[in-house]
């Protein structure tokens, strides 16, 4: 090997751990402690937004909640504060840019500055594309894109006025490889990846971290408000079953606390369960393999039909097979996570 080659190696090795303290260093430098912080939670009356509520008031953070049904969200709130913790609930649509506007100066006079945001609130619309329709599209972004986006524009001032803050926008594994019967979901969700991810590079020099956040499958009961179309029943079956076996999905705990940990740490993202880290690097690096793949799993998928273009929850498809001791892990979890009432939020 030649001097020059060697030269080479040695200096990329340096720059390599060079590079690598200086990351530690930066890490080490914004790491967040949660007691006595504000958070926000959208969607948090039910699902993962609860689960992360219980986890964050357990670390001495102060929670506000928002959500659109008033029964769950009063039924979050009274759970939320029997455990000792300080807890604003209100009720927002987020898609509204007025109400998030609104919402944020209400938690802000209640509690103060917002240390954290956290943007969950989502719908599931699953169904064939033949089904699907430009509404179920708008519809998805609503929630998934504008909504994060005018709750982001409302507290930015507040966080860039003061010098710190942190962005959690919950998105998924469904924002970072595509899945079949899941079109609006993905397209929305790739829209909220690719906002977080210019407003994570953006943000930093104002000591605003943002976060994106894509998990797989998880056990929060929330299967029972995701809507169905088409051949509901089916659609339903496989989604519940995919939701609550052991070895396709995580629980919601576990979620929360790894969602917890990458906040706590600064991080850029974190992909939740190893599933979804696999798929996300199988995509990355084999792109037609993993369309291929995917392509033939729509193959297998319940075709067009059954109620068509029309929606259903799916607490309104159940099956011979759906509830059944197959999906029996996350349907343990619909009422613990004040899932089984009316609206939809995640």
């Amino acid at each position: 090997m030649s001097t020059k080659t060697n030269n080479w190696l040695i200096g990329a090795v340096i720059g390599a751990g060079i590079l690598g303290a200086v990351t530690t260093f930066r890490k080490n430098a914004r790491r967040f402690d949660f007691a006595g912080k504000v958070v926000l939670i959208t969607g948090g009356s039910r699902g993962l937004g609860l689960v992360l509520a219980r986890e964050l008031a357990s670390e001495g953070a102060r929670i506000a909640i928002c959500a659109r049904n008033t029964e769950e969200l009063e039924r979050a709130e009274k759970e939320l504060q029997a455990t000792g913790a300080e807890v604003y609930a209100s009720v927002c649509d987020v898609r509204d840019q007025t109400a998030a506007e609104r919402l944020i100066g209400e938690v802000s006079a209640r509690f103060g500055n917002i240390d954290v945001l956290i943007n969950n609130a989502g719908v599931i619309q699953v169904g064939p594309l033949e089904e699907q329709t430009q509404k179920d599209f708008e519809d998805a972004l609503a929630i998934h894109f504008w909504a994060p986006f005018y709750m982001i524009q409302a507290v930015l001032p507040q966080m860039r006025e003061r010098g710190a803050g942190r962005i959690v926008n919950v998105s998924s594994i469904g924002g970072k490889v595509a899945v079949p019967h899941l079109a609006p979901y993905c397209a929305s969700k790739f829209a909220l990846v690719g906002l977080s991810n210019a407003l994570r590079a953006e943000l930093a020099k104002d000591n605003i971290f943002v976060t994106t956040i894509c998990p797989g499958l998880m056990r929060t009961g929330s299967h029972v408000n995701a809507e169905f179309k088409g051949q509901n029943e089916k659609e339903f079956a496989w989604f519940s079953i995919g939701n609550a076996l052991p070895f396709s999905s995580v629980s919601a705990e576990s979620a929360a606390r790894q969602i917890i940990k990458a906040v706590e740490r600064g991080d850029a993202e974190k992909i939740i369960s190893i599933q979804a880290q696999t798929l996300a690097k199988m995509n990355a690096l084999l792109p037609e393999t993993t369309a291929e793949i995917t392509a033939l799993i729509n193959e297998i998928l319940p075709a067009a039909g059954g109620i068509g273009k029309r929606l259903l929850k799916g607490k309104d498809s159940d099956s011979w097979i759906s509830p059944s001791v197959l999906t029996a892990l996350a349907d343990n979890q619909i009422s613990k996570n004040n899932e089984d009432s009316a609206e939809t939020s995640k």
